[in-house]
């Protein structure tokens, strides 16, 4: 059955059809699973999301699939059968979302695209998440996060200056793409309650990240000069940045001249208060090296606390560079709940980042562990289309589920 614990969650009662793989349409479906809508994922015979087979596992069960698809019934449809296509068909006519992430046309070829379903569903949601748009002359390339980030422009402000160019350390293009992707989904939901009628929702991954990157574009037409790799540092506020301690780094992030004046007393850099070079954020963006000696010189002598401790006394936004381990025993994310458990019926107990989503009266729902290929086949096609044990029998000995 579904999961029943969606009483009260934002999107109770929505049935969304999930023709997703891998990462940017999974994440954005598991993002509508999380606020309670009903997820039937459809994958292929056999194989299923190619993500089932990505490293690192337990039990067999890929934890990167399953931090990336809880809370999702799984059904098997094989749409190299005709059989297959008219069911999904069918299941497409009483569904209020339709995502896909594959290549423009893959699912036109399966007889399956928003023009062929509009005539069965006009209230369908229908979201197109690609690398590069379902137009333009890039839209038939296949796309990858680190393509996306190159193209983009992300790459090439990203690292330290004068190194090359290197990749965010998280999948930025695609999980920027996935975002988008909802965020069109749910505003195409709210149109429908005036309109009465669904729409596609074409998003490209390129066109999420250049949004992304509205910073850099934004100095680019202001200025005519082209971004370049900081670092740790911003282009206009300074200080703000990592510096150098004993044992480590720490980041500082003075946005104001109250805060920069307070962070050279804490730090016992007075001195640097009354000096002509830094006196106004544009002196200081044009001496940030002369200054990020200076302040370096001084933090090096300090262990990282030392230097928190004084900053934040001062109300100087600041912070440890924490690793990953670090994150996960952080008191702020354990008092938020943001590292969620669920408990799969052979991999046992399993951890993930949770939902950032909080809500005065709505919740998100309770998470569920990620679904077995095919787990829930009999009891979609019983639930959604009606179809009797017998005949859901039938369909799977002859391989269209």
């Amino acid at each position: 059955m579904q999961n029943p614990d969606k009483k009260g969650t934002p999107l109770e009662g929505l049935l969304v059809l999930d023709f997703t793989w891998v990462l940017a349409g999974p994440f954005a479906t598991m993002i509508l699973a999380d606020l309670g809508a009903d997820v039937v994922k459809v994958e292929a015979p056999g194989v299923g999301d190619f993500s089932r087979r990505y490293a690192p596992f337990v039990a067999e069960v890929s934890h990167y699939f399953q931090s990336i698809n809880r809370s999702k019934r799984s059904l098997i449809l094989n749409l190299k059968h005709e059989r297959g296509r008219e069911l999904a068909r069918r299941l497409a006519s009483k569904a209020d979302v339709l995502v896909e992430n594959f290549v423009p046309g893959t699912m036109a070829r399966w007889g399956l695209a928003y023009e062929d379903l509009r005539p069965l569903n006009p209230r369908l949601v229908y979201a197109s998440c690609s690398g590069f748009g379902q137009t333009g002359p890039y839209a038939q390339r296949p796309a990858f996060d680190i393509i996306v980030q190159a193209l983009a422009g992300t790459m090439s402000i990203t690292g330290e200056p004068g190194r090359p160019p290197v990749r965010v350390g998280f999948s930025a293009a695609d999980l920027g793409g996935a975002l988008f992707t909802t965020i069109g989904i749910l505003a195409a939901l709210r149109e429908r309650e005036r309109s009465g009628l669904g729409q596609q929702v074409d998003v490209s991954m390129l066109d999420a990240q250049v949004a992304l990157l509205e910073n850099a574009f934004t100095r680019y037409f202001t200025t005519g000069e082209v971004p370049s790799p900081l670092g740790t540092r911003h282009s206009v506020i300074v200080p703000f940045q990592g510096y150098p301690s004993k044992d480590g780094q720490f980041v500082v992030a003075a946005g104001n001249q109250p805060q920069w004046l307070a962070f050279c007393r804490a730090l016992g850099l007075g001195r640097l208060a009354e000096d002509a070079r830094f006196a106004t954020p544009s002196q200081r963006a044009a001496n940030v090296l002369d200054l990020e000696r200076e302040v370096s010189a001084r933090t090096a002598t300090l262990t990282s606390q030392e230097c928190l401790t004084a900053l934040a006394a001062a109300d100087v936004p600041c912070a440890p560079v924490q690793t990953i381990d670090q994150v996960v025993a952080d008191p702020q994310l354990a008092e938020r709940g943001m590292f969620i458990e669920t408990q799969h019926k052979r991999a046992g107990r399993l951890r993930a980042a949770g939902s950032p989503v909080k809500m005065s009266r709505s919740r998100v729902a309770t998470p569920r562990a990620c679904p077995d290929l095919g787990e829930h086949s009999a009891e979609v096609l019983g639930e959604i289309l009606g179809l009797r044990d017998e005949e859901v029998e039938a369909l799977r000995r002859d391989g269209v589920i």
